[in-house]
């Protein structure tokens, strides 16, 4: 049995929803009323590599009387059920991404108004506790820490996409395999940065960055799962992936591919990605476009294009594999999760199912 927590924006939202369903079954209509009632836009959830514990940021621009983000953490339960082990501080304002390093006992936050990464522990009981350390995304870009062009230089002809250009804004904060190195994306000053992490004291050091194209906006990033020095990044502004090496904390540049089709013209916004399994395909999302767009990935890691697939809704935020098989898209705007079956040629094909769940952010699986 497969458990689905369903991250949300307020109103529609009203916190984390919960379903259950067996792996290769049509998954259920509507989330239910299995959920946790917030309405301070529970978006972001990340769940333990054991299944016991999940985590949801609460991306709100700024927290009432603090001024700073928050942090809930909850323990899973049986048949699934949350219970809130504690609510702390993020570290920094309006969080929009969490990360566990593979040890366990750090967590790495992105705030996207701070334009910083926090480092916080992780107690023995998994609840998310102390600021260990906080840095801006800015300190690694030295003199040259200025947001990019309000107009990305590789977007589609007539794009206005424009979400990000006024101040830096850190958007994800992701762990390599190792857990020797912390990766960020600044979507405002266009920079990819990795820092060497400290497990020890829970430290971040040595900063380098690589920028990305002018203007385009770096959002998320995957690692490829046969090869930790294949990197990945989704430019939200331009709407593009970007291919890297990543080797001792280096990251090296190697290319740039529209995930639009070629005679597309407009404005879109990159959002999501993920890897198969097996590492053959690649999968982005584009709103207002509102598409999968799928690539093949050679022998080298390159990335081709192979075509879009409509996500089924509006404004598809994030996409994640199913375990057994398949993708869901969080559509946000439509208010739902639509699933989909893979091909044998690695196409996505819509399945014929949706799942009602108000401004739909996220999702996480949870069991076998």
């Amino acid at each position: 049995m497969l458990t689905a927590y369903v991250g949300t924006y307020a109103p529609n939202g009203g916190g984390i929803h919960a379903f259950g369903f067996e792996p290769g079954a049509p998954p259920p209509p509507l989330a239910g009323e299995a959920r946790v009632a917030d309405g301070d836009s529970p978006s972001w959830l990340t769940a333990n590599a054991a299944g016991t514990r999940l985590y949801a940021v609460h991306e709100l621009h700024r927290a009432p009387g603090s001024g700073e983000g928050r942090i809930s953490s909850y323990e899973i339960g049986a048949g699934g059920r949350l219970r809130r082990l504690g609510c702390t501080s993020s570290g920094g304002v309006r969080p929009v991404h969490l990360s566990l390093h593979p040890g366990g006992r750090h967590a790495f936050v992105a705030h996207y108004d701070s334009g910083d990464v926090a480092v916080l522990g992780v107690d023995g009981d998994g609840c998310i506790g102390p600021l260990l350390e906080r840095r801006a995304l800015a300190e690694a870009c030295g003199n040259d820490a200025r947001p990019g062009p309000a107009q990305a230089a590789r977007a589609p002809r007539g794009s206005f996409a424009c979400s990000g250009h006024d101040a830096p804004h850190a958007h994800i904060a992701v762990p390599d395999p190792s857990g020797r190195f912390l990766l960020c994306t600044d979507l405002g000053l266009d920079v990819l940065v990795a820092w060497r992490f400290d497990a020890g004291r829970g430290r971040l050091e040595a900063p380098r960055a690589v920028r990305t194209s002018s203007g385009a906006g770096p959002r998320h990033l995957v690692f490829h799962p046969h090869d930790p020095t294949r990197l990945y990044l989704l430019n939200e502004e331009a709407s593009t992936l970007a291919w890297l090496r990543f080797d001792g904390g280096e990251l090296q540049a190697l290319g740039e591919a529209s995930c639009l089709p070629a005679a597309y013209a407009g404005t879109a916004y990159a959002s999501d990605l993920c890897c198969s399994a097996d590492g053959r395909h690649l999968y982005a999302l584009n709103r207002l476009h509102d598409s999968i767009a799928h690539f093949t990935l050679a022998p080298d890691g390159t990335p081709q294009l192979q075509g879009t697939e409509w996500c089924r809704g509006s404004y598809p935020r994030t996409l994640r594999r199913v375990p057994g098989g398949g993708l869901v898209v969080c559509n946000e705007r439509s208010d739902h999760l639509a699933w989909f079956q893979i091909g044998g040629d690695g196409t996505p094909r819509f399945a014929g199912h949706y799942t009602g769940v108000g401004g739909a952010a996220s999702v996480v699986f949870v069991g076998t």
